[in-house]
C-alpha cells in the first residue's frame, strides 16, 4: 500500500494508465442506500466512469445505492455494465433489481449466497466502497477467498482512506497470516483504481506473486 502512494505522488496525481490487459470485469461493492446527493454515490459513479472510459466492463450487483451509481457512471462513459440480481420472495430487507439502475446484462440468482459468489466469479478486480453488514460480508468472502487461492486470487481496492484505520484494526486484532493484507490495495480517487489495477498486474508480471494470475478461466468460467 505505501508503494502505492508513493508512486502515485511520483506522478503528481496526474497520469492515467493505460488498460490492464489481462483484466476486463471489475466488480463494485459498496452501500445500497447510499443517494445521489452524497458524496459516496457519487465516488462510485465517477470510478465506475473511469473504469468504463478506460476500457473496462462494470459488475454490480443491479440494485440502488451505490450498485446504481456504478452503472450510471459506466454507461455515461459508454460503458458496459453486468448486473448480478436475486429477487427474494421472503424478505422486504433487500433491494432485489432497481429498476433505476441501466444495466446491459442481467444474471439472476436464487438466492443472495449465490448473488455474492456470482459477483465475485464474475468480477476479475473488486472495488469495495464503504457499505454496511452486506458490502462486509461481501468484502470478507472475497478477503477470505484471497487468502485461501493466494497465488491466484482477485485481488481487492478498497475505496477511501477510512479503510487505512479499519485494516490497521484488524491486522492488530485478528489473528492474520503474515501477507494476509497483500491481496489489498487502499485507494482514495478514482486514478488511483486505474493505478491499482496496473500495479498489480505489473506485480505479476515482476513475479511479485509467484504464480499469481489475474484471471483463470476453465470451460469458459472465471473461477474464484
Amino acid at each position: 500500500m505505501e508503494t502505492l502512494r508513493k508512486i502515485w505522488k511520483k506522478l503528481n496525481n496526474k497520469s492515467k494508465p493505460e488498460k490492464a490487459k489481462t483484466i476486463q470485469q471489475v466488480a463494485l461493492f459498496g452501500f445500497a442506500d447510499t443517494k445521489p446527493n452524497q458524496d459516496l454515490y457519487k465516488e462510485a459513479f465517477s470510478v465506475a466512469y473511469e473504469l468504463a472510459k478506460a476500457g473496462y466492463t462494470v459488475v454490480d450487483g443491479g440494485g440502488p445505492g451505490v450498485m446504481e451509481a456504478a452503472s450510471k457512471g459506466a454507461k455515461k462513459a459508454g460503458g458496459r455494465v453486468i448486473g448480478v440480481t436475486f429477487y427474494p420472495t421472503d424478505t422486504d430487507n433487500f433491494e432485489g433489481r432497481d429498476k433505476n439502475n441501466p444495466i446491459d446484462e442481467e444474471i439472476k440468482t436464487k438466492s443472495y449466497i449465490e448473488r455474492t459468489l456470482t459477483l465475485l466469479r464474475e468480477g476479475q478486480v473488486y472495488v469495495v466502497f464503504n457499505g454496511a453488514s452486506g458490502t462486509m460480508s461481501e468484502f470478507a468472502m472475497a478477503w477470505g477467498l484471497s487468502r485461501i487461492y493466494f497465488g491466484h486470487h482477485k485481488p481487492l481496492i478498497l475505496y477511501g482512506k477510512f479503510w487505512r484505520e479499519i485494516m490497521k484494526s484488524l491486522e492488530k486484532n485478528l489473528m492474520l497470516r503474515p501477507g494476509e493484507t497483500k491481496a489489498c490495495k487502499i485507494v482514495e480517487t478514482p486514478e488511483q483504481v486505474l493505478w491499482a489495477i496496473k500495479k498489480f498486474e505489473e506485480e505479476i508480471e515482476h513475479g511479485e506473486h509467484k504464480h499469481l494470475k489475474t484471471t483463470m478461466k476453465e470451460g469458459g468460467d472465471y473461477i474464484l
